[in-house]
């Protein structure tokens, strides 16, 4: 979200930071570790957000008026640790100087500070966006002000704060006030905690009303609370923020200064922060995310200076005729810069070109086209909005021999969306020649987000709006920053050139194909859906003694934890008993009520995001549900799909079969699956030349028991189903960087086990330890791994001193250049057979691609026919020295086919 206002609570940010870095000082040994953890945070949640206004709040030293209120008011906390302390002064400086406003107020706590200023700025209409992990901020929130966590990425608006606490904004104080708060040493009633809270306020509704009925309140915890009336005045007040300080600034005060650049070097030289005092070097731009990595590249050369964007000089024609003057002129041209402005069904701008649709709601198969942006390379430049003078058919009619002129190449960002969009109205976009967004990616996918905003944030250092003059602007600076970077590495040049720009047009029509759903079916299987969950929950209810919000985490803490007494075996950075799924899967081996939770968190989420999404996406004059496919979003070049998100749909349970049941053909096709077989384990044969891994794929062995016969010392005909299985763990554990741990724990096995069974499979695959001890190595070396076809990934933390960060960023090594060839892969075949298909004006069409399965609808006397090519395309892909298998399935529907 982009709020008016953004106040960030400093002293949250200064501890998580002390708490969740490891000890970090410079060559003099002031500790550093805190400054750069806040400062890290705060440079990216800027840019996320960018806001017009923006405010840092810390607690000041001594008292506030609560220690006056309540003489134990936080009587239980130790002293800030010195280590901290003395990190204080240069973190103030640092801010300072880089021009944000900070506020540290003395006798009141930066809690309210943030709330007198986030209610100021609701009375005048300003969304004010809090950042903070503080629960208690949950009482501010309405309809102006939310809250993020950004060590959860975690937001907060009014409808979250009741799905969260089972409760709205308003009852969060009362919420406090019975449980208490231990972080404040403030004890609320005893024995009440959010499951009882949370029941007394929807059934009372206040806290004045809950006294009120206190009598009726049975057991020992009405009598807790009658003993508590007296002090909950105190209590409430205590925990109130306090939103009328009388503050020494106004709202207008809080806009960013120009920082002052002479501080920020000399500061960031006396803590060391090398990397951040380099690009400051460069642009003078302190609020830049600090790039991940160095070398060639992706890292330190990156940043133009960041001079103003100079907006382009537009020609707005009048009429038709002058448009066609100006059409006419440019007959010669060889480049050309565009970019779409559409609108969707309630008349909202979408900037297409601008920011990524894909993030922002707009819709290619929906959105109207409202106006366009274009400049020739010989600097010609046009602005049309459509009006009557202007109609949209007849600007686009004379505007289409240049746009469909593949001669004259197209430059843009996300220029599949202005395909698909284009096609709608007849203009078949050709020439896509540079996408800025993919440029970017195939540069480094992981230094930034690739929607414009960012990229104009990151690598020009500068702020980009939506106005079309700006972006064309923005589009040419960045092409000509990000294209002679790609230029100077040949495999990362031939990757954009020869599969992502190429793959545009083929993903554009896969998603204007789009694909056909039964309708009916879904709404049986949610009708159905919804009985099983009204089930469970009756059942959670039975197991627990009473109701309870079962998607409400403090609630299901509460019952699981405080009143069941289930072991904690994981607790979450604020203390709290965790009930996260892998938590939950551990407990489920020993305890009925959390295996019953997994299933119905399970069934919720499929009926939520398909069989009750999945028909209100089915396009009205389509009738087809089409999906958006992502290239810029995953780091290791995998596509990534949404609206609906084809890729999480369950590949095992019944469940998740029926929702593939309901993807169906029409009559007279069919949909064929071509699924390659176990891709990454080959890639991991021939990146890592083991002999026997290679021997049995060449053999067209089953993998597995070929494993397991290794592993356990069996003939291959002997290896039982539970031997193979447990091969298929360390097969698939092993690239994906599983250890022993973790291995024992899939296995069920002591943990001895497991590392027996490890160091009999790196025995017997010795290759396969030696491409990992190799892949380590250089990844340390040159700070990146890369895939069969030269795709990076930047490891920024491969040599951090955090232990796991660290070994997170060896595990990422080793499974990136598997995950990665096996995505530049599949985006090979698909090239293929898409030119086959157009080739040979097949009666087929691919229709979806879903992690190394493609799927096609194809006339049914032609589906043989398919299958022989589509195999022979995926198969024949070069590069690899084991042999490539792919599975086929034809069907009605996908669930058959695959």
């Amino acid at each position: 979200m982009k709020p008016s206002l953004l106040l960030v609570d400093g002293s949250s940010y200064l501890y998580r930071a002390f708490h969740a870095l490891p000890p970090l000082n410079n060559s003099q040994g002031e500790p550093t570790g805190a400054v750069y953890g806040v400062l890290n945070m705060l440079r990216k949640l800027s840019a996320d957000t960018q806001p017009k206004y923006i405010a840092l709040v810390f607690d000041a030293k001594g008292k506030t008026f609560r220690d006056e209120l309540f003489e134990r008011y936080k009587a239980q906390r130790p002293p800030m640790p010195d280590d901290l302390v003395r990190q204080i002064e240069p973190l103030y400086a640092i801010i300072q100087a880089m021009g944000l406003p900070l506020i540290s107020l003395s006798g009141v706590e930066a809690d309210d500070v943030i709330g007198t200023l986030a209610i100021q700025a609701a009375a005048q209409g300003m969304d004010t966006l809090i950042s903070t992990g503080d629960k208690d901020f949950a009482q501010l929130v309405n309809g102006h002000i939310t809250l993020i966590n950004t060590m959860t990425n975690t937001v907060l608006d009014r409808q979250g704060v009741m799905e969260k606490f089972g409760i709205t904004p308003e009852q969060i104080i009362a919420y406090l006030t019975l449980m208490g708060d231990a972080a404040d040493n403030v004890p609320g009633v005893p024995k009440v905690g959010p499951v009882t809270a949370v029941k007394w306020l929807n059934q009372y509704g206040t806290l004045a009303n809950i006294v009120a009925h206190a009598q009726e309140i049975p057991g020992k915890v009405g009598e807790n609370l009658r003993a508590a009336i007296p002090l909950l005045p105190l209590y409430q007040q205590v925990l109130t923020i306090k939103c009328d300080v009388a503050l020494p600034c106004t709202l207008l005060d809080l806009q960013p200064r120009a920082p002052d650049v002479a501080a920020l070097r000399q500061l960031y030289q006396r803590m060391e922060f090398k990397r951040w005092l380099a690009d400051l070097g460069k642009d003078d731009n302190p609020h830049s995310t600090p790039s991940p990595h160095g070398g060639e590249g992706g890292g330190e050369g990156e940043k133009t200076a960041a001079a103003p964007m100079q907006p382009v000089a537009f020609e707005t024609p009048g009429s038709i005729e002058e448009l066609q003057s100006w059409a006419l002129a440019q007959r010669a041209a060889t480049t050309l810069t565009l970019a779409l402005e559409t609108s969707d069904a309630q008349g909202r701008a979408n900037v297409a070109g601008g920011r990524t649709p894909g993030a922002t709601g707009a819709d290619y198969m929906r959105d109207e086209l409202t106006g366009l942006a274009l400049q020739t390379g010989e600097g010609a430049a046009l602005y049309l909005a459509f009006t009557d003078v202007l109609p949209r058919d007849a600007v686009l009619s004379i505007l289409r021999p240049l746009l469909q002129d593949a001669a004259v190449e197209k430059r843009g960002h996300d220029l599949k969306f202005a395909l698909n969009v284009l096609a709608r109205y007849g203009v078949d976009l050709q020439g896509l020649r540079f996408d800025v967004m993919l440029e970017s990616y195939v540069l480094d996918s992981t230094a930034t987000r690739h929607d414009l905003a960012a990229l104009c944030e990151k690598y020009l250092g500068a702020p980009v709006d939506d106005a079309c003059a700006q972006r064309l602007s923005a589009l040419q600076r960045l092409h000509e920053l990000l294209w002679p970077q790609l230029q100077k590495i040949a495999p990362l040049k031939k990757l954009f050139t020869e599969i992502e720009m190429p793959l545009i047009p083929v993903l554009a029509r896969i998603e204007r194909a789009g694909v056909g759903v039964d309708v009916r079916l879904l709404n049986a299987h949610s009708e159905q859906l919804a009985a099983r969950l009204k089930q469970l929950e009756d059942q959670a209810y039975q197991m627990a003694g009473q109701m309870f919000n079962l998607s409400s985490p403090q609630q299901l803490q509460g019952i699981l934890y405080d009143k069941l007494g289930l072991p904690v075996l994981k607790k979450t950075p604020k203390g709290q008993p965790s009930t996260a799924e892998e938590v939950l899967r551990e407990l489920a081996l020993d305890y009925p009520l959390p295996k019953l939770i997994l299933e119905q968190r399970t069934l919720s989420k499929l009926k939520s995001t398909y069989t009750d999404r999945l028909p209100e996406q089915v396009n009205s004059v389509t009738g087809r549900v089409h999906t958006r496919y992502h290239q810029a979003v995953t780091a290791t070049g995998r596509l990534s799909s949404s609206d609906p998100n084809l890729q999480n749909i369950p590949v095992r349970g019944e469940e998740g079969k029926r929702v593939r049941a309901a993807f169906i053909a029409p009559a007279g096709y069919q949909l064929l699956s071509a699924d390659y077989s176990q891709i990454e384990l080959r890639i991991m044969a021939h990146l890592s030349g083991d002999a026997r891994l290679k021997h049995a794929f060449a053999g067209n062995q089953d993998i597995h028991k070929a494993t397991a016969a290794e592993v356990f010392g069996v003939k291959l005909e002997q290896v039982s189903a539970e031997q193979r299985r447990a091969a298929k763990v360390i097969n698939f554990g092993l690239i994906y960087g599983m250890s022993v741990f973790g291995l024992a724990k899939q296995l069920g096995v002591p943990r001895e086990a497991a590392q027996q069974y490890m160091t009999l499979y790196f025995a017997r695959y010795p290759g396969v330890q030696a491409f990992m001890e190799r892949t380590r190595a250089q990844a340390r070396q040159q700070g990146y791994v890369e895939t069969l076809y030269g795709r990076r990934l930047y490891l920024p933390e491969i040599n951090s001193r955090n232990g796991q960060l660290r070994q997170y960023a060896e595990r990422t090594a080793i499974n990136a250049p598997m995950q990665g060839s096996a995505a530049d892969i599949i985006k090979l075949a698909m090239l293929r057979i898409d030119a086959w298909l157009q080739q040979n004006k097949f009666n087929a069409r691919m229709i979806m691609q879903v992690h190394d399965e493609l799927v096609f609808e194809v006339a049914e006397q032609d589906c043989e026919a398919l299958a022989d090519a589509v195999r022979r395309l995926m198969t024949g892909i070069e590069g690899l020295s084991v042999p490539l298998s792919v599975d086929i399935g034809t069907g009605r529907n996908w669930a058959v086919a695959h």
